[in-house]
């Protein structure tokens, strides 16, 4: 996977959830608004500041972050 440059973590900005370009706009914002059936266009007009990079970066970083596998730790 490239670099993704647009999505930042910071624990003082949206408790370190990852957002997009250290704004309180989060990865989960987008993707839910784009799962909800929004547009891109959508999301671009009511987020003026955010750019179309911005949504694609959002969902490859959710796309990778589902193929995460979570190991349990033994007691």
């Amino acid at each position: 996977m490239k670099k993704l440059t647009r999505i930042t973590f910071d624990p003082l900005v949206m408790g370190g959830k990852p957002c997009i370009r250290g704004m309180r706009v989060t990865v989960g914002t987008v993707v839910g608004l784009l799962a909800s059936g929004h547009t891109k266009a959508d999301i671009l007009k009511a987020y003026p500041y955010l750019e179309q990079e911005d949504i694609q970066e959002a969902l490859s970083y959710a796309a990778w972050r589902s193929e995460e596998v979570e190991v349990p730790l033994a007691a």
